[in-house]
């Protein structure tokens, strides 16, 4: 049962590719069936080969649906595909992209088609697909998926395409639009109560988390457990057993570093790839969960709670709830928070973040944490070329560029801002950027006739420190 969904993956693979080879070349498509065999052989045995342990199933699967489109078919017990040792160096194709995938990038560079973009879904899928003939996919094998995506990705960026999800009018690295995030700030149900939106693309969404600046091993975790979960749903498609892991995270790190940004776009992950049914963010902290009086803070959480139903939770500073000790009503809140995210696992996500040695202390406070817990991803602080291009994506979200001495002084006052604990990361520089904004109002003020370039340019006279 287990190689039906690779079965139709590859069929659909063969099939789509080899009528567009057939439509570039005038020549009929049925000429083309063994190369579109041989690329999707290509990518299911470079995933399978990739933890350098191939299983019985997996051997199954490859030979029972690959094996007889390849030409001469490769028609062998299992034992002797053993033997002759069928998958040395295929993980290797994933490295690299394909000359048909290069012949495809190029016929869309000619003529505005997007056949690159069909052919990087059906082989991610395929992947994916042959990722899950196993009950559970190993790390490596994630990996191998999120190297071979990499890959394709770049390759597109060399030749000047767009990526998949990527608007053609939209450059690399500039943000798309962010969903709003829902409160809890009124107690009131309020995402919940409005009727679910259609899960965007997961190709678009993680396009956006792709244009996130830095963040790069953030962005490896969050693609990697999106590829795990994309194999879980490709075993739940099949009625296939699959191992449920959690969908709780911590994330830890200095303020201003993305982490609500990253819960933003996990949220839509999450409902894109269904294991939550609306993917709201809702943000929380402990002086919206923990009240003043006995009983009161079990209602404010299970409110709380409630609002995020169907999305994620997102508890900021989440370590404060442990912080006062045995009689202090936080412990009351955490306790609520473990019996709800019990009773409501296949509908719900929390995200618990804060500095790294708090938030260890706040895990290890009750074992339903600790359990419940088991995956963290550790924000780092921007470099200062980092936060200097978010500068940048700033002014050209709103419109302003910067003249040569404008960016130098940013570049000045990132780099002269002491890295202490509190250190506001992005947020110091959004602050940088308004106080510029307002300097310029003031410069520009008292003139008149003012040019569309003076509107838009931030000079050196205009960076400011922030509390100046």
């Amino acid at each position: 049962m287990t190689s039906v969904p690779l079965s139709e993956s590859v069929a659909a693979f063969v099939s789509a590719t080899s009528s567009v080879l057939a439509a570039l070349s005038g020549r009929p498509a049925s000429s083309f069936l063994s190369d579109a065999a041989n690329e999707a052989a290509n990518v299911v045995g470079g995933v399978v080969a990739a933890d350098g342990r191939t299983t019985d199933g997996e051997l199954d699967a490859y030979l029972d649906v690959i094996g007889p489109l390849l030409s001469p078919p490769l028609a062998v017990a299992t034992a002797t595909a053993r033997e002759l040792d069928l998958f040395k160096g295929k993980t290797q194709a994933l490295t690299t992209p394909s000359v048909m995938f290069d012949l495809l990038c190029r016929a869309d560079l000619r003529h505005s088609t997007r056949h690159a973009h069909q052919y990087y879904e059906h082989t991610l899928r395929l992947a994916h697909v042959a990722a899950a003939i196993d009950m559970v996919p190993s790390a490596t094998e994630l990996d191998a998926i999120d190297q071979f995506r990499t890959a394709l990705l770049r390759h597109l960026d060399s030749v000047g395409l767009p990526r998949p999800g990527q608007p053609a009018a939209t450059a690399t690295g500039s943000p798309g639009p962010s969903p709003p995030i829902a409160s809890a700030d009124s107690g009131a149900p309020a995402a919940a109560a409005a009727a679910p939106e259609p899960a965007r693309p997961l190709v678009e969404l993680l396009a956006q988390l792709d244009e996130l600046v830095g963040l790069d091993h953030v962005k490896r975790e969050v693609r990697r457990l999106t590829s795990l979960l994309q194999v879980q749903q490709v075993r739940r498609e099949r009625d296939l057993p699959v191992i449920e892991t959690s969908h709780h995270l911590v994330f830890t790190g200095n303020p201003g570093t993305g982490k609500t940004t990253v819960a933003r776009l996990l949220a839509e992950i999450y409902h894109a790839v269904g294991v939550v049914s609306q993917g709201q963010l809702v943000e929380t902290d402990r002086g919206k969960l923990v009240a003043g009086f006995v009983g009161q803070t079990a209602l404010k959480t299970q409110t709380a709670l409630e609002s995020a139903l169907g999305g994620m939770l997102l508890i900021d500073e989440a370590y404060a709830l442990a912080r006062g000790g045995e009689n202090d009503f936080g412990l009351e809140a955490i306790d609520t928070l473990v019996k709800f995210m019990e009773d409501h696992r296949d509908d719900l996500a929390i995200v618990a973040a804060g500095y790294t040695d708090e938030m260890q202390t706040l895990i290890d406070t009750n074992p339903g944490l600790k359990s419940r817990f088991t995956r963290t991803i550790h924000f780092p602080d921007y470099t200062d070329d980092e936060l200097a291009r978010i500068f940048l994506l700033l002014g050209e979200r709103n419109r302003y560029h910067l003249s040569d001495d404008a960016l130098a002084r940013v570049r000045h006052y990132i780099v002269a801002e002491p890295r202490t604990r509190g250190f506001g990361n992005a947020r110091f520089v959004r602050n940088l950027f308004e106080t510029a904004i307002a300097h310029q109002a003031m410069r520009l003020a008292p003139l008149s006739d003012l040019t569309d370039e003076q509107l838009v340019t931030l000079t050196a006279a205009d960076i400011a420190p922030v509390d100046a």
